[in-house]
């Protein structure tokens, strides 16, 4: 069979530059590999004409000697023997395939991390405050130091891949690195497993730890504990303990950030001749001036009596919102003297009201 001209193989132009070509090998590479086409002789053909075509149009004096000669190189020597071994650094560089060309897994491996949802009152988000919790998780096995084997062995090199973690066969033309089958793919292999840990180097405890949550945390603030995650295996670091926190709600204050918010009741009269009354903070009862004339959810702010901002020593500000409170229940001499005050208050109506009423006049007559 005719052998395709190189430039069709990959599907690119003549004139392509060799960006394109990169892509369209990797492309085709990639639909073509043998390890995505088990027993698939058609893309296993397939896959070695396209290596082929880019081992030779991808270096520019080979190009150029195909461009003048085609599949006939000078001095009779043509450019189908390529070797794989350069196939394989282009498939790591394009597609990482390091599990299959690249080095062997090291049986060395950082613990995996781990979460702890902590729940904690108002007033020890705000203060701060230690807890102690208790967190399943796996950890080195103490008997043999993580290694797996049995007390006074170490793991020995496999010799079915020489401590490589791979081996490497010979498939026609061109040959394939995989992953070890004995050791999977650690290089090493273990003779004499550990009695208490079965060779796995881990094992399961439940472990108290004393945390210290920092003024000024909020719901789902993030603290990182290092190294108290899951262990890792063959000496390997273990991993992190993230321990995310909820805030339980305060019956009486809101908060939005560092800012705390209130709403306190004041009676009529307060509001209207103005008068000094006591607001609840969180280190105690705090003085606030209400000056006269003061409406209903008018605002006053108390700075400073607010939440600590994390890591900071810099504290947040209290909102106090008055709500004029109306009486339900009057006695007969309240209920005298408003009905005084409302007969003054027609003769002698405000601004805001006399305005209001100014406008109806004008508009309905």
């Amino acid at each position: 069979m005719a052998r395709r001209d190189y430039y069709e193989v990959l599907g690119v132009q003549k004139n392509s530059p060799l960006e394109n070509l990169k892509k369209a090998y990797r492309k085709l590479a990639l639909e073509c590999h043998p390890d995505r086409n088990p027993g698939n002789k058609e893309a296993e053909e397939r896959f070695k004409e396209i290596n082929e075509a880019y081992s030779v149009l991808s270096d520019p004096e080979k190009r150029e000697q195909y461009d003048m000669y085609g599949h006939a190189a000078p001095s009779g020597q043509g450019f189908g023997g390529f070797g794989f071994g350069g196939v394989e650094d282009i498939l790591n560089d394009f597609f990482g395939f390091g599990s299959v060309f690249g080095g062997f897994r090291d049986r060395s491996r950082r613990g995996g991390d781990l979460r702890y949802n902590l729940t904690v009152k108002f007033e020890e988000a705000v203060f701060g405050t230690e807890k102690e919790i208790v967190v399943p998780r796996t950890g080195s096995c103490r008997e043999c130091e993580g290694t797996g084997a049995k007390k006074g062995t170490r793991p020995e090199k496999c010799a079915a891949c020489n401590g490589r973690g791979q081996v490497t066969a010979q498939q026609g033309f061109f040959s394939l690195t995989r992953t070890c089958g004995r050791c999977r793919g650690t290089g090493e292999v273990i003779k004499e497993h550990c009695p208490v840990c079965a060779g796995s180097g881990t094992f399961q405890e439940t472990r108290p730890l004393k945390i210290k949550v920092p003024p000024g945390v909020d719901n789902e603030t993030r603290l990182k504990l290092r190294g108290e995650g899951e262990a890792g295996r063959g000496g390997a670091p273990a991993g992190d303990l993230y321990v995310v926190i909820s805030v339980q709600d305060h019956p009486f204050f809101a908060r939005n950030g560092a800012d705390l918010f209130c709403e306190v009741p004041i009676t009529f009269s307060q509001a209207a001749l103005g008068s000094e009354i006591e607001v609840p903070t969180l280190t105690g009862r705090k003085k606030l001036s209400i000056p006269p004339g003061t409406t209903s959810a008018q605002e006053f702010v108390l700075r400073g009596e607010g939440v600590t901002v994390i890591n900071s020593h810099r504290r947040g500000n209290l909102v106090v919102r008055v709500l004029i409170e109306v009486p339900k229940r009057l006695t007969k001499r309240q209920k005298e003297l408003l009905a005084e005050f409302q007969k003054i208050s027609e003769e002698s109506p405000g601004s805001v009201s006399r305005t209001f009423f100014e406008k109806v006049k004008e508009i309905f007559g």
